[in-house]
């Protein structure tokens, strides 16, 4: 259902909006998380370690493939809170041609060169074989992972947020019976889970697009909608660079994070199966407990969006303040619990035998929760610049976060060994938390002025 943001309580509309991305988002990482207990509980250690070596690799090509779609998305929901139905239609179908277009060719890259990648990777020889299948079968569904992005950031990008969720409640379901099935049945090993990963996903894209073009009237393009002419060729041109100057950005930035936690795997696979086990689980538990502070960071995008293109100032302001208190709360609370169950949650995808990737698992966790406050700033101030169209400095401090991260990791690792790794992402946090809150003070000051100045015109 088309929900319109610039209209209504900002909190309240929010809230709402944020509470089925939760949920989404929590089933998510329960779908990434089936990997972990199916392959870790049925198939050992070094089975859970290649799918972990290998993980943030998958992760920073789709974080490119994702930055992409939310960044076109931006400007779907900015002509949308605009009240522009044509335009988008018309943001849809070129974001379509632009993210198949990118995705086609990160695919064919990745598929070439990715034995190099994972030597460089510093990937034991004892996971080799099963880390690489992993990966490929990953890659070679990436476009299907597109499309599933894109069709769901353009739903949101309209005020729904529950559509998408239910599809993949029903992928992540169909996920566990056919991972169980590949494994336990036909023997397939560590490449039938990714196998299961990309069949669910498949399910959930056509079901989105059967849906959509149901209930969504908005969404039925016509055929003037796909004519490019050569008379209107600047016009075109202008609105594919308007599309490409938030997608790229976004893009990039979702790769340098990627890149980022890509960097600190390499280093932990240094270490041995052990501590990437231990890597792998800690993280993905982590990446729920954190859910609840992504989540409020894409409804503010959205948000955002929908009430600049309306240009509503005075809702911006107060939904992101209200929005940074909420995550302010969420990050202790996330933190006390990951503090107190998280080691015990651990044992239980793994085995509770496992006592020696259980205490590596436990080191981390005491660690990373201490820096939970500034993880959470960064999810609210960083989309809401995004949401306004500003992508450079959100971009600045995604490249500061990665040489801090990449420069803690290894030199860290050096002097304390994999110890050394787990104040790699804190010390990376409390440096983009603190560019992107500056970054949004100055911007939405300086956007109060220009709509002070437009309307004394």
């Amino acid at each position: 259902m088309i929900k319109d943001l610039t209209k209504g309580a900002p909190l309240k509309l929010i809230l709402l909006f944020s509470i089925p991305l939760l949920i989404g988002n929590i089933f998510q990482q329960l779908y990434n998380l089936t990997d972990i207990v199916i392959v870790g509980r049925t198939l050992g250690v070094n089975a859970l370690a290649s799918v972990g070596a290998v993980a943030p690799l998958f992760f920073l090509i789709m974080f490119a493939v994702a930055g992409m779609t939310n960044g076109f998305a931006i400007i779907t929901g900015q002509k949308f809170g605009a009240g522009d139905d044509c335009s988008v239609r018309r943001s849809v179908i070129v974001s379509i041609i632009l993210s198949s277009v990118f995705t086609i060719f990160f695919t064919i890259l990745f598929l070439i060169t990715m034995k190099p990648i994972l030597f460089l990777m510093n990937v034991p020889k004892e996971i080799f074989h099963d880390a690489y299948w992993y990966i490929q079968i990953c890659v070679l569904g990436l476009i299907i992972a597109n499309f599933y992005n894109l069709t769901a950031s353009v739903v949101r990008a309209l005020g729904d947020s529950k559509t998408p969720l239910y599809f993949l409640i029903l992928a992540s379901l169909l996920n566990v019976f056919l991972a169980l099935l590949f494994i336990l049945k036909f023997n397939m090993g560590v490449p039938g889970s990714a196998i299961a990963v990309v069949l669910s996903e498949a399910f959930s894209v056509i079901l989105c697009l059967i849906y959509v073009k149901k209930r969504f009237p908005i969404l039925h393009f016509k055929k003037s909608d796909w004519e490019f002419k050569k008379e209107n060729r600047k016009e075109d041109y202008k609105f594919i660079m308007e599309h490409l100057n938030v997608g790229f950005p976004m893009a990039v930035q979702f790769s340098v994070l990627g890149l980022g936690i890509l960097i600190i795997q390499s280093v932990c696979n240094s270490f041995g199966a052990n501590v990437i086990a231990a890597m792998t689980a800690a993280l993905r538990i982590e990446q729920i407990a954190t859910m609840p502070m992504v989540s409020f960071g894409v409804a503010v995008s959205v948000f955002v969006a929908q009430n600049f293109g309306a240009k509503n100032l005075h809702r911006i302001r107060y939904g992101v303040i209200r929005t940074s208190l909420i995550n302010l709360i969420l990050s202790i609370a996330m933190a006390l619990i990951m503090r107190h169950w998280g080691t015990n949650i651990v044992g239980c995808f793994i085995g509770k035998e496992k006592t020696a990737v259980i205490n590596i698992a436990h080191e981390y966790l005491w660690i990373s929760t201490l820096f939970y406050f500034f993880l959470g700033q960064i999810f609210i101030f960083r989309n809401a610049l995004q949401g306004m169209g500003k992508t450079l400095i959100p971009l600045t401090s995604s490249f500061a976060e990665l040489m801090i991260r990449a420069f803690a990791a290894v030199y860290l690792a050096v002097k304390f060994g994999y110890y050394g790794i787990f104040y790699a992402g804190p010390i990376a946090w409390t440096t983009a938390a603190s560019i992107v809150s500056l970054g949004y003070l100055i911007n939405i000051n300086k956007l109060k002025l220009k709509l002070i100045k437009e309307r004394m015109l």
